[in-house]
């Protein structure tokens, strides 16, 4: 249990468990389209009255929100922990571990086929009732946000783009997309109502940081993912994109009429404030950004206040979204 604001009294809220009672929450191991299982754990909101009163947010109704982590993360981890009990203030969350972390199956793509496991995750979402779908991705999961929003809200994308490969394909992702569209993937199951980007790369391979030489090197050599397996609980695939798929930059076009966010710290210390400058003029007026002072990158930089900011803007603009 943890005191809210203005004396209010927070806590998870669960659905009670048959057997015992108690609210416990809800532990699925999705199926991708390409046959991954992503372990994936559902929380209704927390209502939130003066006299301290909770109580869960019914499943059919509402707002949810699906949590996309970044890389070398997992759903069990604190700061996504922190990331769920913030939002869930304001709606039902979804967290999910990517393929290749965490209890996943699989092995991590660094933000390729990942697109089918956040997929994945919104499905279910709506399957359990949700009217509204808010994706909020840090990082690594704020490219594969954009990426899903623009496959899943634009019709006729294709999902690809140039540029040279990194080691990191589950197999060839060129039909990735494609598969897609064919099995039913995009449709108004996948359609996200809001779409909020923490600390996204605009561009693929940026290597102008210490940080992203760094992650290039435990991507790309063996040592590196040896090092990811057994020290950061990532597993990490050894190919390389072929082809690349669709960059951030190349995404964001495509995800009008879907309300946009993007989030980035002034003191990123991954990808410096041309990356979201980038992303918003892409935009082109269609997407709000939020330059915050002194934050550094994804959800460990990320605080209470400006978690609290986001949540109400997700559910301001998911409620305000009309779905086609």
């Amino acid at each position: 249990m943890s005191t809210g604001r203005a004396g209010h009294v927070t806590r998870s809220a669960f659905f009670p468990d048959p057997g015992t009672g108690r609210r416990t929450p809800l532990r699925r191991f999705l199926r991708t389209l390409d046959g991954v299982p992503i372990d994936s754990v559902y929380e209704p909101g927390a209502v939130v009255y003066d006299d301290g009163d909770v109580t869960g947010t019914p499943p059919s109704r509402g707002l949810v929100f699906v949590v996309a982590h970044g890389f070398t993360g997992d759903l069990e981890r604190p700061h996504v922990r922190r990331v769920a009990r913030a939002f869930a203030r304001y709606g039902a969350v979804v967290t999910f571990s990517f393929r290749g972390h965490g209890a996943s199956g699989g092995l991590s793509t660094v933000g390729d086929r990942e697109v089918l496991d956040l997929a994945a995750a919104v499905a279910w979402a709506r399957e359990l009732g949700h009217t509204r779908v808010a994706t909020v991705g840090f990082s690594m999961g704020g490219s594969v946000v954009l990426r899903h929003a623009a496959l899943h809200g634009a019709p006729g994308a294709d999902g690809h783009g140039g540029g040279a490969g990194v080691r990191a394909g589950a197999e060839t992702s060129a039909t990735v997309e494609a598969e897609a569209e064919a099995d039913g993937v995009a449709d108004a199951d996948g359609v996200a109502d809001a779409v909020v980007s923490v600390s996204a790369p605009a561009r693929w391979f940026y290597r102008g940081t210490a940080p992203m030489r760094r992650l290039h090197w435990l991507v790309m050599r063996p040592a590196g993912r040896v090092v990811g397996r057994y020290g950061l609980r990532t597993r990490i695939h050894h190919r390389r994109w072929d082809p690349v798929p669709l960059s951030p930059v190349e995404a964001v076009p495509r995800i009008a009429p879907t309300p946009l966010l993007i989030v980035h710290g002034d003191q990123d210390g991954y990808f410096p404030v041309d990356h979201p400058r980038m992303l918003a003029t892409a935009a082109g007026g269609h997407g709000e950004l939020w330059l915050e002072p002194g934050m550094g990158h994804a959800e460990n930089a990320a605080d209470d206040e400006l978690l609290g900011r986001i949540g109400a803007w997700a559910a301001a603009a998911a409620s305000q979204r009309q779905r086609t």
